[in-house]
């Protein structure tokens, strides 16, 4: 039992971490600034619970990230019910700011007009894809809010090194590289798979030679939404030497059209990796993607597998 002065004998006292100075002393954690726009996740693709899993999941990366972070999920195909639209989402999120102000100032508070956006949206796309973006563009247009919409999340290091741990989590990759550890099964080229035209297997190929670099094996980008692309490119690496191809889609999931990843295993005749999903680093580049657009934190730096 504890006493009027403190907790019983025997009882260990919990005490306060004092802070760690010098030059290695962890930073102050970031937060979202008092007013700051809402986060809005703008998900491509046919809704379904396992979609909406995959946003939520994303969300809750970022907001682990960054406490006191206001954050909303809209689909781009949403039913207006149990998947709410996009343009609902947005056209909500401007209310609720008019509304908290109006209440600050009845409880006789000193509080700003608000200004910009009300919220911030970020496509859950890995590369871009016109249609989708245009869309989505469209989408905050009708809602009448105002709304700031950023790039899409590659392409960057930490893409790289998503696609790198799916690779390895299907047996097609080593896992560290400077380990050496021996995968039997380890691809020797690598097909990168993503949708949205020349421009997405522009875009893709960059993120393609860091993880080239990081594999050290050929990687060339394809798109499966143009015929005979994947194949072609499965021919051309196996024309250059490498005899155990792997497809490793460089897409979050959502926007990946129903068959396309099974036509494309056939056409490139080898196995796939999963897509990125929810895999820690979307969640941060959808969180450096809006703060960088709030001029907040910078963006996240990429980080070996270890």
């Amino acid at each position: 039992m504890s006493s009027p002065t403190g907790p019983a004998s025997g009882l260990p006292v919990r005490m306060p971490r004092p802070r760690q100075s010098g030059r290695h002393r962890r930073p102050e954690p970031v937060a979202a600034p008092e007013g700051a726009p809402a986060l809005v996740l703008a998900v491509p693709g046919t809704p379904s619970a396992a979609v909406r899993g995959l946003a939520e999941e994303v969300v809750s990366i970022a907001r682990s990230e960054l406490p006191g972070l206001e954050a909303a999920i809209g689909f781009l195909d949403g039913d207006g019910v149990e998947y709410p639209l996009l343009s609902a989402v947005l056209g909500r999120a401007a209310e609720l700011r008019v509304e908290r102000y109006e209440l600050a100032r009845a409880a006789g508070r000193e509080v700003a007009e608000p200004q910009g956006p009300a919220a911030v949206v970020v496509p859950l796309l890995a590369g871009p894809d016109r249609t989708l973006t245009d869309r989505i563009r469209q989408a905050v247009a009708d809602s009448g809010a105002a709304a700031e919409l950023t790039d899409v999340l590659g392409p960057h290091p930490l893409l790289a090194e998503a696609l790198h741990v799916r690779l390895s989590e299907a047996g097609l990759a080593r896992a560290d590289r400077a380990r050496l550890f021996t995968v039997a099964t380890a691809a020797d080229g690598i097909v990168l798979a993503t949708v949205g035209g020349e421009e997405a297997v522009q875009a893709a190929g960059i993120t393609g030679m860091l993880l080239a670099a990081r594999l050290a094996v050929p990687v060339m980008a394809a798109a499966l939404d143009q015929e005979g692309s994947v194949a072609a490119v499965a021919q051309q690496l196996r024309g250059s030497g490498s005899l155990q191809l792997a497809l490793a889609p460089y897409l979050i999931g959502p926007e990946l059209g129903e068959g396309l990843l099974e036509e494309a295993m056939k056409a490139a005749d080898c196995p796939v990796a999963q897509a990125l999903g929810a895999y820690p680093a979307v969640g941060k580049l959808v969180l450096s993607q809006y703060t960088t657009a709030l001029g907040i934190a910078p963006q996240p730096q990429g980080t070996p597998v270890r």
